[in-house]
């Protein structure tokens, strides 16, 4: 079965929301392997409507290694409103998401990698269908701004299951849900 793969850039008071704006201080080459390497192993690129938005008005028009991945990649787009998804290999999902990813899961291939989506992310948190959780916690107070936990997201049991420090002093997290917890 594939995994769903989320990976967050999070400050360290939780703020998930507009990383744009505080993250490429931190950004180095370390991080940039790690979040290449966690793409790397994904052939499907799964994203709500902001962040597909967001990224179909820049990567087309980027060349390189990181745009050429996102471009050529599989997009699944979650959005109730959105009537097309125009950007190359985009496929529009709108209704029943959670067992639409979940016959998608089933099927031969990679692993499915979400990137931002908070929504998305909390929704697929929730019915259990994150199976690896990257959170890049930047050592950064915002004071406030969305965050990727709140009350919706309820009990959640993680396990540490690895764990890097940058040379910026970013922390990459990564956990699996916790079994029996």
């Amino acid at each position: 079965m594939r995994k769903i793969v989320a990976g967050l850039f999070v400050s360290l008071d939780g703020v998930v929301e507009s990383p744009e704006t505080w993250h490429f201080p931190y950004m180095n080459d370390e991080m940039g392997a790690a979040v290449m390497a966690i793409q790397a192993e994904a052939d499907t690129l799964l994203l709500g409507r902001a962040t597909y938005e967001s990224f179909a008005a820049v990567w087309p028009h980027q060349t390189g290694e990181m745009a050429d991945q996102l471009n050529d990649i599989r997009k699944l787009v979650v959005s109730t409103t959105l009537q097309t998804a125009e950007w190359n290999n985009s496929t529009l999902i709108s209704a029943d998401v959670i067992g639409e990813l979940e016959k998608i899961r089933k099927l031969p291939g990679r692993n499915i990698s979400v990137t931002g989506s908070i929504t998305l992310t909390r929704a697929l948190l929730r019915a259990g269908l994150i199976d690896d959780l990257h959170l890049m916690v930047h050592p950064i107070v915002l004071g406030t701004g969305t965050r990727l936990f709140d009350e919706s997201t309820g009990r959640l049991p993680l396990k540490l299951v690895g764990s890097t420090t940058f040379r910026t002093g970013v922390l990459n997290l990564h956990y699996q849900p916790a079994q029996g917890a």
